[in-house]
């Protein structure tokens, strides 16, 4: 005698209810849009108390940090843009020096080679 009955017989289903009981789905699309809010405009973000708008495909600064920090920080980065040009520009001109006394050092090799070659037919 089988512990649980010989008949498999599932519970049957619950009928489904409707899809939407909304009637939204009925509204003209500028309520719609209205409705659900589907007008989100530019994306915001707060980083650090200073809020950005990405538009135009660039985060703008809407509002937060004064105009004072701003200006402080447009001059800090032009001195470091003058400063990162003049160091390349030395190291261009040490490089010019460089490459000077070397192909100088090269000549003067070839020529105290030359003399001991001279040097060693003579013998």
């Amino acid at each position: 005698m089988p512990l649980f009955g010989n008949n498999f017989s599932p519970k049957k289903t619950p009928p489904r209810k409707s899809a939407s009981l909304s009637n939204l789905h009925a509204l003209d699309r500028s309520v719609r849009e209205i409705e659900l809010g589907l007008d989100y405009g530019p994306p915001n973000m707060n980083i650090a108390g200073q809020i950005l708008k990405f538009e135009n495909g660039q985060w703008i600064a809407e509002s937060g940090g004064t105009g004072n920090e701003v200006q402080r920080l447009h001059k800090r980065n032009q001195q470091l843009e003058e400063e990162n040009n003049l160091l390349r520009l030395k190291v261009e001109v040490l490089l010019d020096m460089l490459t000077e006394s070397m192909a100088e050092s090269h000549l003067i090799e070839k020529e105290v080679d030359a003399l001991k070659n001279l040097g060693r037919k003579r013998k």
